[in-house]
C-alpha cells in the first residue's frame, strides 16, 4: 500500500525547477459580444414590469416582495457586471451598438445578424412588460 520513498529516488526521477516556469498570460472575454445598451433595456423592461404590477395591483402586503423582486433583478445583472470586470485585467470591451450592427454575434449556431440577436435578446423582457400591462389593464376595467 505504501512505499518509502528516499530523498536521493526522488531526486532521480523528479523534474526540478529552479525557476517557475512562464505561462502566457490568461486571456479572457467577459463581454459577451453585446452592447451594454442591450443589457440596460433588459433590465429596464424587467423593473417596468414590476412597476407596472406596483402601480396597478397597489397594496402594502406587496413591498415586500416587490422589494426581493427588485433586489433580485439588479443583482442578476448587477452580480455579471461585476464579474465581468475582475481579474485577470482584459482588453476586452463591449461592441458599441455600431460594431454590433456591422459584426453581428457568433453563437453556438453561427453568425447571427445585430437585429435577430436584438430580438432574441429582448423578446422575454417585452413580452413580460406588455403582459404585465395587460394583467394591469384587465384588473382595472374588471374592478
Amino acid at each position: 500500500m505504501a512505499e518509502r520513498v528516499t530523498r536521493q529516488l526522488v531526486a532521480e526521477k523528479a523534474t526540478v525547477y529552479t525557476e517557475l516556469p512562464v505561462h502566457a498570460p490568461t486571456i479572457v472575454d467577459r463581454t459577451f459580444e453585446l452592447p451594454k445598451s442591450l443589457y440596460a433595456i433588459t433590465v429596464a423592461m424587467y423593473l417596468g414590469f414590476l412597476a407596472v404590477m406596483a402601480i396597478g395591483f397597489r397594496t402594502p402586503e406587496m413591498i415586500l416582495p416587490m422589494a426581493a423582486f427588485v433586489v433580485s433583478i439588479v443583482a442578476g445583472f448587477g452580480i455579471p457586471t461585476i464579474w465581468s470586470r475582475l481579474n485577470p485585467p482584459t482588453e476586452s470591451k463591449p461592441k458599441s451598438w455600431a460594431r454590433f450592427a456591422i459584426d453581428g454575434i457568433q453563437t453556438a449556431y453561427g453568425k447571427t445578424a445585430a437585429r435577430d440577436a436584438a430580438v432574441q435578446v429582448l423578446i422575454l423582457p417585452v413580452l413580460i412588460f406588455a403582459w404585465g400591462v395587460a394583467v394591469v389593464t384587465i384588473a382595472a376595467v374588471v374592478r
